[in-house]
């Protein structure tokens, strides 16, 4: 298998672990902060199958970021709609970055150690590498203030009601033209430049690990 194919299953296994947590993690937000409503639709799960977007999947596996199916969200039941809004969404972009945080850390075991040798420790290397790095794009991507991404629930938080309810008015649109930016690579450069400055923020958190 060539690393191209190779890479292209890796970002399948991000598929069905990174995108599920994401996930799993709106929902068991909102649950802490008192909305049911993921809890009964089973969507507190780390099930693939309950959360996998096709679109999103198919954009993740060929450009390497994505989304699944929003969870499922009910501002009424917070006792601060808006704040609960906030860190629900938050919570999604926060399980990748912890995420890539934990394999950066397996990563840098794994030279320390001196377990890389040979074709499967170069493989497993790979691996890690393309998983940490589409953890740490899906954190960036979704936190863009872009309606329906988790950045336009936090933007909420910042515009006054009027402001925002009249941009969330055209989400739709919205988010169709996020797909074509996201087609022609209009995004690269901003996601890429961000990306650098979170793996940067990582590096630095982790280097306990000498490596």
């Amino acid at each position: 298998m060539t690393d191209f194919l190779l890479t292209k299953a890796i970002l399948l296994l991000v598929a069905f672990t990174a995108l599920p947590i994401h996930e799993a993690a709106h929902g068991w937000t909102a649950y802490r902060l008192g909305d049911t409503t993921a809890k009964d639709e089973g969507r507190l799960t780390l099930n693939p199958l309950r959360h996998l977007d096709l679109m999103g999947t198919v954009l993740l596996v060929v450009w390497g970021v994505g989304w699944a199916k929003p969870v499922p969200v009910n501002p009424a039941r917070f006792r601060n709609p808006k704040w609960g809004m906030a860190i629900t969404a938050l919570a999604g972009p926060l399980s990748n970055l912890i995420l890539a945080t934990v394999l950066l850390v397996v990563y840098k075991l794994l030279f320390l150690t001196g377990v890389v040798t040979g074709a499967l420790g170069y493989y497993l290397v790979l691996i890690l590498a393309v998983m940490i790095r589409t953890n740490i794009y899906l954190a960036v991507f979704n936190l863009l203030p872009v309606p329906p991404l988790d950045g336009s629930r936090i933007l909420g938080v910042i515009l006054p009601a009027k402001q925002y309810f009249s941009i969330m008015r055209y989400e739709r649109y919205i988010y169709l033209a996020m797909i074509l930016l996201v087609f022609t690579g209009a995004l690269d450069g901003l996601l890429g430049t961000v990306y650098s400055w979170v793996f940067v923020l990582l590096d630095r958190m982790t280097r306990f690990i000498p490596v």
